[in-house]
């Protein structure tokens, strides 16, 4: 990915080129490759390059179109190039048409509406002298972020992160504390797909547009996820080969680089599935090997991730690598500081991806594909309650079982099928009493939250803890909804968005890219109108995946029951080696984390696991150490010394 930033002033006012320039300079991270400015009296762009497509590397951005006066930046790789070239009449152009001209003269052809027909992973804006407004817009699913603010009748400035907005002068720098408390109870990440830390930034929502002209800023949805008719084919052969179809065109786009492209390589089915039609598309083309990275742990005998990636590395094609959460030294102390300056608390415990990412920008590479969405996007959701529903009761018990045999102890047979049967049984009116009844019990749900997350309890009152619950649970669901709306409720979700956006602020700190097939928008519709049995089978989850990965994808790795993550493994291991600095920048701070934790609790951890060796408190003490270090940075800063703490605004897409 690239960097994108911007500001117009309605005041009238003239930009001053050197704020743009500081913008562009904040984000150098995310786009080492070169810089590009355009300012006219009273809008400024700024462009910082990753060069991650072949377009990139010869094309120069801002892009201003000489007749219209238009002027574009993007963060893009669009898959549809050959598509639009056709249809703008610019194919005999290919060759010095990057994907950022391509937005522009759609733009010019069709207006707003050309984001309608784009495919691909973008973030961009376009200023059009003639209607005096900027036009921004977001991909689908947020695999590029694009963060805004907007002071009515002053400014409007946007950027790929917040920093890059925060470091203008004007911009209003009052510290979210509903975000605060977010980060504290855990599960409120994904209350939104608006909200920042800082209380008047935001967020664009993906499958979103904006409009930012001197009378509004006007925000639409230009997309909506749905579900198509449910697809009926006669074999469980046809449908892995209609799905294989599908993906194996999602991970061709994904492979379109300026150079070597490589992919994370786990031991379970997503990561693997992208790997193994990766690397078979290579080999076709004469290209490859393919790189992997990896995450293992050092003894394979003990540990069934690191023994089904060595399962999954007898591929052929593939030039592996790998970082053991017992060889952290080699990255450092690159992975550390990495680990210290974070945008968001919500990274702290992304050591896996943040070490995998590390190795392969050392390694030469700038673009590593993914499947961290597969399990969405293929989740079997309420199939068992639907088996249920249609009288189908020997299948949704042999079901049942199957997932008890693939979860293990924790997920037994009877609980899957007790909870199906109030699902499909319970009628409407009492769901939703249920609903109300739960709702009365929200105290004691908050005051439980609370006790777990050590939070503050006056703090997580006077952010209104409840009602943010609240709105993460949502409005009751219709139990009439098909399976496809259901499934397209959960893709939908804020939890994707946040985790993609998780990975994006990870890569963008070392100037890497990731990609994710699954969240290919062909992929996702497809994957909508499978019906359930294609989801789970014989208690296997994804299993259309499984059968399309047949003799492509080693059997260790497609029948490998379980679903074992070594994320917490590196973030201790590293943890082991940061103690001292972990203890001082907590000690160090208490007055600023005070407001918001349960000091006596906090320090009773901390004692815990720095006194006595108590490692089960070592999540706690983590998160205490990077909300200190966050808000000290945040105090420390020129622009955000003067900080002020605001309480929480609900938004909500």
């Amino acid at each position: 990915m690239s960097g994108i930033a911007g500001i117009i002033h309605f005041d009238g006012k003239p930009v001053e080129p050197g704020l743009i320039e500081k913008m562009v300079r904040t984000m150098a991270d995310r786009g080492p490759d070169g810089t590009g400015l355009w300012a006219n009296r009273l809008v400024g762009l700024g462009h910082t390059l990753l060069a991650t497509t072949p377009e990139l590397v010869f094309e120069r951005q801002p892009a201003r179109h000489a007749e219209s006066g238009c002027v574009v930046t993007a963060d893009v790789r669009l898959d549809n190039r050959s598509e639009l070239l056709r249809t703008l009449g610019l194919y005999d152009r290919a060759a010095v048409t990057g994907d950022a001209g391509l937005i522009l003269a759609a733009y010019l052809t069709w207006g707003q509406g050309c984001v309608e027909r784009f495919l691909g992973d973008f973030a961009f804006a376009i200023w059009d002298p003639c209607k005096q407004s900027l036009f921004c817009a977001r991909d689908h699913f947020g695999m590029r972020p694009l963060y805004y603010h907007h002071s009515p009748g002053c400014f409007f400035a946007f950027a790929s992160e917040p920093r890059a907005i925060l470091v203008l002068p004007q911009t209003p720098c009052r510290i979210n504390e509903g975000r605060i408390a977010d980060f504290l109870v855990s599960q409120l990440e994904g209350i939104n797909k608006t909200s920042t830390f800082f209380a008047e930034v935001y967020r664009l929502p993906p499958a979103h547009v904006l409009a930012a002209t001197p009378e509004r800023v006007r925000l639409e949805r230009y997309w909506t996820l749905e579900a198509g008719s449910e697809l009926r084919l006669p074999s469980n052969e046809a449908y892995a080969e209609a799905f294989l179809e599908v993906f194996t065109e999602a991970v061709r786009c994904r492979l379109r680089g300026a150079g070597p492209v490589g992919s994370m390589l786990s031991g379970g089915m997503d990561s693997g599935s992208v790997v193994a039609v990766a690397r078979e598309i290579l080999t076709k083309t004469g290209q490859g090997p393919l790189s992997t990275f990896s995450a293992v742990g050092p003894d394979p005998e003990n540990c069934v991730e690191t023994r089904t990636i060595h399962a999954a590395l007898t591929m052929n094609g593939l030039d592996p690598h790998w970082v053991s959460h017992d060889r952290l030294d080699a990255l450092l102390p690159e992975l550390e500081e990495l680990t210290w300056n974070l945008e968001e608390p919500f990274d702290n415990h992304m050591t896996l991806p943040r070490a995998v990412y590390l190795a392969a920008r050392r390694r030469g590479l700038k673009v590593l594909l993914d499947g961290v969405a597969g399990d969405v996007v293929l989740g079997e959701g309420s199939h068992l309650a639907r088996l249920l529903r249609r009288g189908r009761w020997l299948t949704a018990y042999h079901e049942a079982v199957g997932q008890n045999r693939f979860w293990g102890e924790h997920y037994p047979a009877w609980r899957a099928l007790y909870h199906g049967a109030r699902t499909a049984f319970t009628p409407q009116p009492v769901r939703r009493l249920w609903r109300r009844l739960r709702q009365l019990n929200y105290r004691k749900s908050v005051e439980a939250n609370i006790r777990i997350s050590l939070i503050n309890q006056e703090f997580a009152h006077r952010v209104g803890l409840a009602d943010r619950l609240r709105q993460l649970d949502g409005p009751c669901p219709r139990q009439s909804l098909s399976y496809g709306e259901e499934r397209a409720l959960s893709i939908d979700h804020p939890y994707l968005t946040v985790g993609r956006e998780r990975y994006d602020r990870v890569a963008a700190a070392v100037g890497m890219e990731p990609r994710d097939p699954f969240l290919d928008r062909r992929v996702v519709a497809f994957c909508l109108m499978l019906p359930g049995e294609q989801k789970l089978g014989g208690g296997w989850p994804k299993i259309i995946l499984r059968r399309a990965m047949a003799e492509r994808l080693p059997d260790a790795v497609r029948w490998r029951r379980g679903k074992e993550h070594l994320g917490w493994a590196f973030t201790t291991a590293l943890m082991s080696r940061m103690r001292p600095r972990i203890r001082g920048e907590i000690e160090a701070n208490w007055e600023l984390v005070k407001p918001y934790v349960d000091v006596d609790g906090a320090k009773k951890v901390c004692t815990a696991y720095f006194d006595e060796g108590d490692l089960g408190q070592a999540d706690k003490v983590y998160e205490i150490a990077h909300l200190a270090l966050w808000l000290r940075r945040h105090a420390e800063r020129p622009r955000v010394a003067k900080c002020k703490i605001n309480s929480p605004q609900l938004f909500s897409y």
